[in-house]
């Protein structure tokens, strides 16, 4: 069945998670370290680092090397006023000119230690993966300093006809040394196959991960949609290996659509976490600045 966001099944579903005491709003709220509600401007609303975002381009004549402006391109990035889950909306009407990356900065926005961190990534999205969507690979969201298999988080919508929705956690590597390929079932991927999204209807992404750069193969990564458990990858040892002052939290690769209430945390959620975030969209809504 075609999930709908019904806000009278939402409140429901929140007083019966409050009622047993398995979440709590506040707690919630406690552990995030960036919050953007795109309810006036493309901007962070709340954060230890900068707030401000910024747009990668490739380097016009060096191979390989970027260049990274503030600000983004308002063609065709902009604020929907009145159409997100809760007030207005990130809206991308095609992909950025110039192969641009929007991004803000890992550095006080996630809570990235190099010794063993843990965190959690919070999302809506309102798009058709299969009409919308143009490009080869989606990326949503991708948090990285290298690429998307060399130390990233990340989840997409992938080449299939019909696509799938994925979330990859791939650890950091040596140079030379190439990444576990996408089609290997070892790969630390999670697959949502046949992703039934239509347009006009919003759906909540949750990823949780726990035990990253701790050197032990005890990483658990697990994805989320609509509050619903989908899957987890456990039992590997996965690094990101930042240099915190380089790693990047990209949104809007390839992306087409509405995104709204998009917020980083410094603990893996749990399970009645995800599911009150889902059943309260504007849960994180105290956290605006004044």
């Amino acid at each position: 069945m075609r999930h709908v966001f019904r806000p009278a099944l939402a409140l429901l579903a929140t007083g019966l998670l409050l009622a047993t005491g398995r979440a709590d709003e506040a707690s919630v709220r406690k552990a995030a370290t960036f919050y953007a509600s795109f309810d006036e401007a493309v901007t962070g609303d709340f954060g230890g680092g900068d707030l401000d975002v910024g747009t990668r381009f490739p380097h016009p004549t060096e191979k390989g090397r970027f260049v990274f402006e503030k600000g983004s391109d308002t063609t065709v990035l902009k604020i929907a006023k009145g159409k997100g889950i809760s007030g207005g909306a990130f809206e991308a009407t095609d992909v950025v000119p110039k192969n641009g990356w929007l991004h803000f900065p890992v550095k006080g926005n996630l809570a990235f230690k190099k010794d063993g961190w843990s965190g959690s990534l919070s999302v809506w999205c309102n798009t058709d993966p299969h009409r919308l969507i143009k490009s080869k690979f989606c990326d949503p969201v991708q948090i990285t300093q290298n690429g998307y298999d060399n130390g990233a988080l990340w989840f997409d919508f992938n080449d299939a006809k019909p696509r799938a929705l994925r979330f990859g956690a791939y650890t950091a590597r040596p140079a030379g040394q190439k990444a576990v390929p996408e089609s290997d079932p070892k790969a630390p991927l999670i697959r949502l196959p046949n992703v039934d999204w239509k347009s006009g209807e919003w759906r909540h992404v949750a990823l949780t991960f726990q035990n990253l750069d701790t050197g032990k193969p005890d990483a658990v990564t697990t994805l989320y949609i609509d509050g619903k458990k989908i899957g987890e990858v456990k039992d590997q040892a996965i690094a990101m290996g930042w240099d915190v002052e380089k790693a990047k939290v990209y949104l809007s690769l390839g992306y087409v659509g509405l995104m709204d209430e998009f917020a980083l945390f410094d603990r893996a959620l749990t399970a009645e976490e995800v599911a009150l975030l889902h059943a309260k969209p504007n849960l994180l809504s105290p956290l605006k600045r004044k």
